[in-house]
């Protein structure tokens, strides 16, 4: 397994570091696209446009927002897997924003963002979730889209929240299962890549990242009948991984039905020429998606 291969599975598999040598990741820089000048943001709800940083229970976060919102349409926020920031989503984003109101955030440790000052789980950034949703979109729906370890986070919010969030895309979201699908794929005894792939797992899932997220397996709750996409990488790239990869490939593939339970409206569809990286790989796969998830919500909203 080469070590290209070995750091594009760590990453999907929820390991940021740096997330080196991933295909295709660099993303275009807001500066390259954002025409409007950079802002901070300074009422409790500020509707802005351009890149600037909101205070969440006095941390800051680093936001961008683009495109106007069409009454009853709901806003989009972008979700980014762990290790990248607002640069990863910046061509998605600008796509989006021809037709609606788009925002990402760096989470507290990513990018921009300031550092989280102790372990945080799925409670505190849901906490820091919930006050960028309330300076961004105000009063309106949201749909959340989350991509790799920015889908299980939204995932595990949308249940607690779907009064707010009503409409999910998770672009294949780090499974709810990941811990055990590991532990039971890979020996602690395994040796070579395979063996280093579980002990940074290991590590990732109890606190080392750096969002000193503490990320843990449990069911999934259902959220209403809100719609939900579910997208799945179509190329097996964990495949790669000697010995262990077709049941790592076989585990991700369940833990993206698992999201189904989500609601009754839930949707799984497979980018067949995308890695983990789908709105990179196949942009108008996860495009229409989120369009789709929108449109939806806007129509019961009346938008």
């Amino acid at each position: 397994m080469s070590r290209r291969t070995q750091s594009t599975a760590l990453a999907a598999l929820g390991i940021a570091v740096a997330a080196a040598g991933l295909t295709g990741c660099n993303g275009d820089s807001l500066d390259n696209w954002d025409p409007l000048a950079s802002g901070t943001p300074k009422s409790k709800v500020d509707i802005f446009t351009g890149v600037g940083k909101l205070d969440v229970d006095g941390r800051s976060v680093n936001a961008s927002c683009s495109g106007q919102s069409a009454k009853g349409a709901p806003v989009i926020v972008l979700m980014l897997g762990a290790g990248d920031g607002l640069g990863k989503m910046a061509a998605l984003q600008k796509t989006l924003s021809k037709n609606n109101r788009v925002c990402s955030y760096d989470r507290l440790g990513e990018g921009a963002s300031a550092q989280p000052d102790r372990p945080q789980d799925f409670a505190s950034v849901g906490k820091t979730l919930t006050g960028v949703l309330e300076r961004v979109a105000g009063d309106a729906p949201v749909v959340l889209a989350g991509h790799s370890l920015g889908g299980l986070i939204a995932a595990r919010y949308v249940p607690d929240h779907h009064d707010k969030v009503k409409g999910l895309v998770l672009m294949d979201a780090t499974p709810p299962t990941m811990g055990g699908d590991i532990t039971r794929t890979i020996p602690a005894s395994a040796p070579g890549p395979a063996g280093e792939m579980r002990a940074q797992n290991e590590a990732m899932l109890k606190g080392q990242n750096p969002e000193k997220l503490v990320i843990t397996d449990g069911p999934v709750r259902p959220a209403g009948d809100i719609p939900v996409e579910v997208i799945k990488h179509g190329k097996p790239y964990l495949g790669a991984l000697p010995q262990y990869g077709p049941r790592l490939e076989q585990a991700w593939s369940d833990g993206q039905r698992k999201w189904l339970a989500l609601s009754s409206r839930s949707k799984l569809s497979t980018a067949a020429s995308s890695g983990h990286y789908i709105y990179v790989d196949q942009p108008d796969v996860a495009l229409k998606a989120i369009q789709r998830v929108a449109t939806q919500v806007a129509g019961k909203n009346g938008g």
